[in-house]
């Protein structure tokens, strides 16, 4: 199986136990309840050789990229922009474009998981043609957010 573009089937499930905290939510009047806190959230990026999708749970190192310039194990911490929603489509993304500096490699696919909850995977989203690959030679390699909205949030449930 190749890299696929996919929201993690076990992410799903995790919403409905409410596993997954991107943001501190306002509580109103829980007098012994103490207001979570954001995870925290990585992107990781994998080679060609990968095999990450739908199925994927966790983050793991196999078939990760070389650790190579700033680029090292487990990938990039990044933030959420708060969770919005518009008409029947709830949505998130990354609150800045995510980069590595002075790197070399090839990647065809990141992850996306929530390091604060065991490296519980999110997502993984193909970069370019799988199998194919974006290569970088001792320069920098930037992810790229879309416009946080219903039609290109990173992150879309409808």
């Amino acid at each position: 199986m190749a890299n696929a573009f996919a929201i993690c089937t076990s992410f799903k499930v995790e919403l409905l136990n409410a596993v997954h905290q991107f943001g501190s939510p306002t509580i109103v009047s829980r007098t012994s309840l103490t207001a979570p806190t954001a995870d925290t959230f990585k992107c990781a990026l994998y080679t060609t050789a990968g095999s990450i999708g739908a199925g994927t749970t966790a983050y793991g190192a196999t078939n990760e990229v070389s650790n190579s310039g700033t680029y090292s194990a487990g990938g990039a911490t990044f933030t959420w922009v708060a969770p919005n929603s518009s008409g029947t489509t709830a949505f998130s993304t990354p609150s800045a474009s995510i980069s590595w500096t002075g790197v070399t490699f090839t990647t065809d696919c990141c992850l996306l998981y929530n390091s604060t909850q065991s490296n519980k995977a999110i997502a993984t989203y193909a970069l370019g043609t799988i199998g194919v690959g974006q290569s970088v030679s001792a320069g920098n390699f930037t992810l790229t957010m879309p416009t946080n909205d219903a039609s290109t949030g990173l992150l879309r449930i409808a």
